[in-house]
C-alpha cells in the first residue's frame, strides 16, 4: 500500500483521531480491490459484512433494479460504504457498482472490529455517519415515493378521463347511429302518384346528422305538397326536431291550402311546444298540374329552381321569409308561379351548394343552375344522379360538413 494510500485513510472521518496502533493494524488486514466501470461491487440482498474505502474512481448507490432503480449516492477517493453490515447483520440494503475503473480497500467484519477494538470510541463515528446516510436515503426514498404517487394520482386521473371520454365517444356515435336511422325512417322513398308530375329524391347525411328533410304530400283535388327544409344543430336533437317540424307541415298542410298560412301555423306551434335553441329553414309549396300553378312560401329556405325548356333558362323563385320556431313574430311572403309541361322544379337544402372542394371554393348556386340547364330533358331521376355525381368529383374527398339533400319534381302535362 502506497504512502498516498495510507494517508486516505488517515483522511477517513472516523478515523482521524485514531492511533499510529490502529492505522498500522488497518493497513496490515486490507485487502485491495479492483473494479471496472458498470462492474457491481455489492448487490442488493446479498449477505456480505465488508466495509470498503475508495482509492480512486466512483461508485453510485442504487435500490431497486431496471425502471424501478433509484440513486441514492454517489461516493468517491476518501469515502467509505458498506458500514452497515458492521452494525447490523441484514442483507445489503441497496446495490454499489463502478461508475468508472476503481480502487478499493476492503475490510471484513472481524478484522475490522479486532483493530478497531484498541480504540472503541472510533465506532462512534461510524455510527454518526451510518446515520446521516439513512436520513439521507430516507429522504431520497420518501421523495421518491412522493413523485411515483403523484404519477400514480395523475396517471390515475388520465385513465379516467380516458374511460370517461371513451363513454361519450360511444354514446355519442350511437346517438349519431339512431338519428340516422330516425332521418332516413322518415324521409320518403317512393312518392305518390300523381298524373303528368314525376318526382325524384336524393339524401346524403354528413358524419353528423342534421336535420334536413324534403317531402311530398297528397292533397287530393290532383294537388300535392312539395317540402325541403333544414333544421339548425346536429344530431339526436336536430332529427327529433326534424320529425316534430314534418309531422306539423303534414298536419297544417291537410287544413289550410295557403302556404304562408301552414308555415306561420307550424312556426306558431314550434313556439309553442319546444324551448330548443334550435329554428327550421323551410320551403313548402302546393302544386296543381291541371292549373299548371305553384303557389309557395319560403321561410328563410335556400331559393329553389325552375327550369324552363322552352325558354331554356333556370331562374330562382325569389318569394321572401323569416325562418320558423325562433322569432315570435315572422314575416312570409307567398308566391305564385305558372308552369308548362316539360318545366323542372329543383329544390336543395345548403349542404349542397355549401359543398367545398379540396381547396376550399364552394360548389355554389351558380354552379348547380349550370348543371341544370344544361341537364336539359333529363328525367328526375337521372337529374339527381347528376347532381350528386358532380358534387363527388367537385369534392374530390375533402370532408363534408353538413347534411344534402334534393328534390326534384319534373311536369309533363296533366
Amino acid at each position: 500500500m502506497s504512502a498516498a494510500d495510507i494517508q486516505t485513510l488517515r483522511n477517513l472521518p472516523f478515523l482521524q483521531e485514531a492511533s499510529p496502533e490502529v492505522l498500522d493494524g488497518l493497513v496490515k488486514v486490507a485487502r485491495e480491490r479492483n473494479f471496472q466501470t458498470g462492474q457491481v461491487v455489492v448487490e442488493e440482498g446479498s449477505t456480505g459484512r465488508e466495509l470498503y474505502v475508495i482509492l480512486q474512481g466512483m461508485v453510485e448507490v442504487v435500490k431497486g433494479r431496471a425502471a424501478e432503480e433509484m440513486a441514492l449516492a454517489l461516493h468517491g477517493p476518501g469515502e467509505f460504504f458498506g458500514e452497515m453490515a458492521l452494525i447490523e447483520a441484514v442483507p445489503r440494503f441497496a446495490t454499489v457498482r463502478a461508475l468508472q475503473p476503481t480502487r478499493l480497500l476492503e475490510f471484513s467484519e472481524q478484522e475490522l472490529n479486532s483493530v478497531l477494538a484498541q480504540q472503541p470510541t472510533l465506532l462512534n463515528h461510524i455510527v454518526r455517519v451510518l446515520m446521516a446516510r439513512l436520513r439521507e436515503s430516507d429522504l431520497k426514498m420518501i421523495s421518491h415515493l412522493q413523485q411515483k404517487n403523484r404519477e400514480l394520482a395523475q396517471a390515475y386521473q388520465e385513465l379516467q378521463q380516458a374511460q370517461e371520454a371513451l363513454v361519450e365517444k360511444e354514446r355519442l356515435e350511437r346517438e349519431l347511429e339512431l338519428a340516422r336511422d330516425l332521418q332516413q325512417s322518415i324521409l320518403p322513398h317512393s312518392f305518390p302518384r300523381l298524373r303528368g308530375v314525376d318526382c325524384a329524391a336524393r339524401s346524403q347525411p354528413a358524419r353528423q346528422v342534421g336535420g334536413d328533410f324534403y317531402d311530398v304530400i297528397p292533397l287530393g283535388k290532383r294537388r300535392m305538397g312539395l317540402v325541403m327544409a333544414d333544421v339548425s344543430d346536429k344530431g339526436m336533437p336536430a332529427a327529433l326536431y326534424m320529425a316534430l317540424t314534418r309531422s306539423l307541415i303534414h298536419a297544417e298542410a291537410k287544413r289550410s291550402s295557403s302556404p304562408r298560412q301552414v308555415l306561420l301555423s307550424v312556426h306558431r306551434l314550434l313556439l309553442e311546444m319546444t324551448h330548443a335553441d334550435m329554428f327550421v329553414t323551410a320551403f313548402y309549396g302546393v302544386l296543381d298540374p291541371a292549373e299548371g300553378t305553384l303557389r309557395y312560401a319560403r321561410a328563410g329556405h335556400d331559393r329553389p329552381l325552375l327550369y324552363s325548356p322552352r325558354s331554356g333558362e333556370c331562374r330562382l323563385l325569389t318569394a321572401d321569409g323569416m325562418l320558423l320556431g325562433c322569432f315570435e313574430k315572422v314575416s312570409l311572403e307567398e308566391a305564385e308561379v305558372h308552369l308548362h309541361p316539360g318545366d323542372v322544379l329543383v329544390f336543395y337544402s345548403d349542404g349542397i351548394t355549401d359543398a367545398t372542394s379540396q381547396g376550399g371554393g364552394f360548389f355554389g348556386v351558380e354552379r348547380l343552375q349550370e348543371m341544370v340547364c344544361a341537364a336539359g330533358g333529363m328525367n328526375p331521376e337521372q337529374l339527381c344522379d347528376l347532381i350528386f355525381q358532380q358534387l363527388d368529383r367537385f369534392q374530390a374527398g375533402a370532408t363534408q360538413y353538413d347534411d344534402m339533400a334534393l328534390l326534384v319534381v319534373r311536369l309533363y302535362g296533366a
